[in-house]
């Protein structure tokens, strides 16, 4: 039978199903049929502006290192910034959404093993969600080895990261199949509960945050920047100032409209019943951890100054970090905690973040951008953010379902003590 799509149309392919009562089912049934064509198309097309807006971010890492970096190396810089979203395009097509989100259920039910080279793939919109995340939480790694990295290795780098690395901790959180997923379909959750990451705190951003420590340990500082010429320790690091705060302002304006995509777009993708109100939800939240976060390091910094110094001064360039750490700091409970709780995670992710920046000075440790206190312990705290104050009520918002195990904060005013989700986030 065929599915009308005007009155007309619906009434042309009824007329002849018998008597007035089958012609009434069946009416009803073509007209259930289309809105649920209707819905399908409306999510798809959300999705895919979602996953747009996402893939925009790349411009605001873009403008953000470029603006951090010394005017000579802005071409490499970005040249970087592209080759994350090419390379990332490729690896993810070829392997690594086959590695995240392929079939699992194999006995090592370590990564995906289906749905190579989109074999077999239907949800086209999915798989491009899924690959702007893939390429954002490669650029993380950009900034924080700008201005020494060659070419050629970095791409290495971003094909190995989005094509293997990314999709395999995607897999383990956000696949059915997966040893941490919190999915209502994992029959055997960790601690009876799974690792919930709403929108990637622990799965893009740490995960970028954590390679860029490694890659800057290994390659080292730029020159000059930790020891003279000579190789002799300076007592003060130098400090390599960038040459255009108004690019970096720029990109963290772009990085903050295209995280309504990242974490309010994954609403969409969720089995909640109540969909419209989980992205708002997240917005919201998404909107008050990040303006809370860049006050919270704008202010703590400026004290800091005034003690340290006699000379206090209100710094941009903390501030918009400061609320970057906010913005990843939300995205793992965006969906699950209450919008209190949201400005919560972002005073205390404004803190950890100028906490880490002064850690890689003494530890000597050259980050360009501050990626490492604004990726890694920001998508840190997150995850362990859930653990405390996941919301009993936005939990089944976001699940569709009542959830057995809480935020423990939740747990203990219940006088239960259940920590469960607590230790699975840790």
């Amino acid at each position: 039978m065929t599915i009308g799509t005007t009155t007309e149309e619906v009434y042309a392919a009824c007329q002849d199903a018998g008597s007035q009562e089958d012609v009434l089912k069946c009416v009803i049934g073509q007209l259930l049929e289309q809105d649920s064509r209707d819905e399908n198309y409306s999510s798809t097309i959300s999705l895919v502006y979602s996953a747009a807006l996402v893939f925009f971010m790349q411009a605001g890492f873009a403008m953000v290192c470029a603006g951090a970096v010394r005017k000579k190396n802005v071409q490499n810089t970005m040249l970087k910034n592209l080759l994350d979203a090419c390379g990332a395009a490729v690896a993810y097509f070829c392997f690594g959404y086959a590695f995240a989100f392929g079939d699992g259920s194999n006995p090592n039910g370590f990564i995906g093993t289906t749905n190579f080279f989109l074999m077999d793939v239907d949800d086209y919109a999915f798989w491009m969600f899924q690959y702007a995340f893939s390429a954002a939480s490669a650029t993380i790694v950009a900034g924080t080895l700008a201005e020494r990295c060659q070419m050629a290795a970095y791409l290495c780098y971003s094909l190995l990261l989005a094509g293997f690395v990314y999709p395999v901790v995607a897999h383990s959180i956000w696949s059915q199949y997966g040893f941490l997923s919190s999915s209502i379909n994992n029959q055997n959750p960790l601690f009876g509960s799974g690792v919930v990451d709403f929108a990637g705190g622990g799965v893009v951003h740490l995960t970028g945050g954590v390679t860029a420590l490694f890659a800057t340990m290994i390659l080292g500082p730029r020159r000059g920047r930790f020891h003279d010429d000579e190789g002799r320790k300076l007592d003060k690091p130098k400090d390599f100032v960038g040459h255009s705060i108004a690019l970096q302002m720029l990109g963290t304006i772009i990085l903050w409209f295209g995280w309504y995509g990242f974490n309010a777009g994954s609403a969409l993708i969720t089995t909640s019943k109540q969909q419209d109100q989980l992205l708002s939800l997240c917005a919201v939240n998404t909107t008050l951890s990040g303006g809370m976060a860049g006050l919270t390091a704008l202010f703590l910094n400026y004290f800091l100054l005034e003690r340290r110094t006699g000379e206090p001064i209100f710094d941009l360039v903390v501030a918009m970090n400061g609320s970057l750490g906010g913005l990843v700091a939300i995205t793992a409970g965006c969906g699950v905690v209450e919008p209190w709780a949201a400005v919560i995670i972002g005073a205390l992710a404004g803190t950890l973040f100028l906490t880490g920046s002064h850690l890689l000075i003494k530890f000597r440790l050259d980050d360009a951008v501050d990626a490492i206190p604004v990726h890694m312990l920001n998508g840190m705290w997150g995850l362990l953010a859930v653990g405390l104050l996941a919301s009993p009520s936005k939990l089944e918002l976001a699940y569709g379902e009542e959830r057995p195990h809480v935020g423990w904060l939740y747990s203990w005013s219940r006088g239960s003590g259940d920590a469960r989700l607590l230790a699975a986030q840790i």
